[in-house]
């Protein structure tokens, strides 16, 4: 199954192998993508990924990867492309406005104008959430057994996804609006203003006058005893932690998987997040949390679980 998935600063394109849940030797194609680019640019970069997927090197040996044969002529009649909200996913349409992201997309007809760039050209793209698609590949890899699993990813801002056993769901009382944490608020502001990469950067240099360049370099500089560092991290993932308490309680949540660039500092992250979580529920100190190291691969083998599903 072929799959394109995008973040922030990337694009990936891979063909998945379902059965064995791993991606086909030889077939990944990473390129990077910056968040001022324009429509052709990125429909470029979007193409480039996606064909160079299915073009297996020629020094791959049948002997040595099976799985990539003939991926070309048969894997690419419905392609899963998981991509950041928001989006119509349903029209394959971007609506990146006023959110940091993308600005230059919003409006653009992603699923109309990349079809005809796709070599096969494929019958059917399947839009998803990229959180979404991480939280379908965690379950079918690691938490087959898990009946109501939540993703949330940390980077750009904060992405999220419910499963009731494997089912994503968007539309229920015990999920926020559209299934998407970042509609929350902390102190009547939009959570993304507390946790995101601009909010904890910009709040680290309004109290140093010093700029930092993004997540990895405060997580860096907190990790080396930077106490503002340290305090603007500790805050923020204080104050995600108790936003998403209801609604893990309310969801009867078992199983927490967190994602994105900033769960690299897990072990800075994950205290006050669950000090957050358990300040509003202290039986949520049952949850399984869990931090994949491999959240590209999980992204990829969900946005396959869902093509496949509807292909």
């Amino acid at each position: 199954m072929p799959v394109l998935e995008v973040g922030g600063s990337h694009v990936t394109g891979a063909a998945v192998d379902l059965d064995r849940g791993r991606i086909a030797d030889g077939t990944r194609r990473r390129l990077p993508l910056t968040p001022g680019v324009g429509p052709e640019e990125f429909l470029t970069t979007l193409a480039e990924a996606a064909n160079g997927a299915l073009s297996v090197p020629p020094a791959i040996s049948a002997t040595a990867a099976p799985d990539a044969r003939g991926i070309r002529g048969t894997w690419g009649d419905t392609w899963g492309i998981a991509v950041p909200g928001p989006f119509d996913y349903a029209r394959g349409i971007a609506r990146y406005h006023g959110v940091g992201k993308f600005a230059a997309l919003d409006g653009l007809a992603v699923g109309d104008l990349l079809t005809p760039r796709l070599n096969p050209r494929p019958a059917r793209l399947r839009f998803l959430n990229d959180a979404s698609a991480f939280a379908l590949g965690v379950r079918h890899t690691a938490h087959a057994e898990s009946r109501r699993l939540v993703a949330v990813t940390l980077g750009t801002g904060v992405g999220s996804a419910f499963l009731d056993r494997g089912t994503i769901v968007e539309d229920d009382p015990r999920v926020p609006p559209e299934g998407r944490v970042d509609l929350l608020t902390v102190d009547g502001r939009p959570l993304e203003d507390t946790v995101s990469t601009r909010a904890m950067t910009a709040r680290y240099t309004d109290r140093t006058g010093r700029p930092v360049d993004g997540l990895r370099e405060l997580t860096a500089l907190a990790a080396d005893n930077d106490a503002t560092a340290r305090d603007v991290i500790t805050s923020a993932l204080r104050a995600l932690g108790a936003a998403l308490a209801p609604w893990l309680t309310a969801f009867e949540t078992d199983t927490v998987v967190f994602g994105g660039s900033i769960t690299a500092a897990w072990p800075l992250i994950g205290p006050p997040l669950t000090a957050g979580l358990t300040h509003h529920d202290p039986r949520l100190a049952r949850l399984t949390l869990s931090v994949p190291d491999d959240g590209e691969d999980q992204a990829l083998l969900g946005a396959a679980v869902f093509a496949a599903r509807g292909a």
